[in-house]
């Protein structure tokens, strides 16, 4: 097999649009990111090639200055801040891999500063707007079984729209009572399940997908490698498809237009947190790598820290 790293085109020279390649096929295959972010970073960063074209400035050994303009720009043109702050990630992991592979002796990212962006509370849903969301799919059709199982599941774990897509039935513990999810870079966490949400898996499966199937007029044959949600067509429904059918389904709930699958997941944890879980637990049935990621919905529970320090501060009384 050809070695597609630098140093492999040592009696080359290294093309800016080259090194990009290289370096998202290092991450994608050596750093346990998740697909979106390895393709992210190819984007930001051809964007940035593309940019030391435009302005005469080698994509491979610019200054520090000549980076700190490149953002400039950016700000110029009215990128939002979590914008900018995403493409400085990717130029920071390029440059440093640069310099781990020997084609750059310097690091002139390592001197930019990350720009501070707003720490806005995750959008949720009221306990009236979940019952509404969770009525609206007709039971009655083959669609409406799968649709239900899809929004059950999404407030009875907190997953991520791209992990419910992942889900094989045999990622469900029906007698366990739980559904093994794979989050970003991979990582598998195990997520109990309460028993309204497995009746409502049980119903799709015994009524809804074999009728989805029976449409398609395909057959299965990997046992192992069944997927839960399929499609009229019979196949697997990406995160696209499963997004588009929960705005569908928004709508009929009378649910706001800027409400997104990702609510689920934040309502979920709010909800998690509301009702006296720890937040070590809501951040390992996250999925969440930092407890900081998870701490941001304690913003969203003043009830419950002050009922917290009601009941542990020893001059809580007082």
């Amino acid at each position: 097999m050809d070695d597609c790293s630098p140093n492999a085109r040592a009696d080359q020279t290294l093309q800016p649009l080259d090194a990009v390649d290289d370096f998202v096929a290092y991450v994608a295959g050596v750093s346990g990111l998740s697909p979106n972010t390895v393709r992210a970073y190819g984007q930001h960063l051809e964007a940035y090639v593309r940019w030391t074209d435009r302005v005469q400035v080698d994509a491979l050994h610019p200054d520090v200055r000549e980076l700190r303009r490149y953002l400039g720009e950016l700000r110029q043109a009215r990128y939002a801040p979590r914008t900018i702050a995403a493409h400085l990630s990717a130029i920071r992991t390029f440059f440093r891999w640069l310099v781990l592979e020997g084609v750059s002796d310097e690091d002139p990212a390592s001197a930019l500063i990350t720009p501070k962006t707003p720490h806005d509370l995750p959008r949720t849903l009221a306990a009236r707007q979940i019952d509404d969301l969770l009525a609206a799919p007709d039971a009655t059709t083959p669609e409406g079984l799968r649709d239900a199982c899809m929004l059950e599941l999404f407030y009875a774990t907190g997953a991520r729209i791209s992990e419910l897509s992942g889900l094989d039935i045999a990622s469900l513990d029906f007698p366990g009572r739980t559904v093994r999810l794979f989050g970003k870079g991979s990582k598998e966490r195990i997520v109990p399940v309460y028993r309204r949400a497995l009746n409502a898996v049980e119903a799709y499966l015994d009524e809804g997908r074999p009728a989805l199937l029976e449409m398609s007029g395909r057959h299965e044959r990997d046992a192992e490698r069944r997927p839960l949600f399929i499609s009229k067509r019979g196949n697997r429904m990406d995160a696209a498809a499963l997004r588009y059918r929960f705005r569908k389904l928004a709508l009929v709930a009378g649910i706001p237009a800027d409400i997104t699958p990702h609510a689920m997941r934040h309502t979920f944890a709010t909800d998690m947190l509301a009702g006296g879980a720890d937040l070590r637990v809501v951040q390992e049935l996250l999925g969440h790598a930092s407890l900081s990621t998870t701490q941001l919905y304690t913003h969203l529970t003043p009830d419950r820290l002050k009922s917290a320090v009601q009941q542990a501060h020893p001059r809580a009384d007082g």
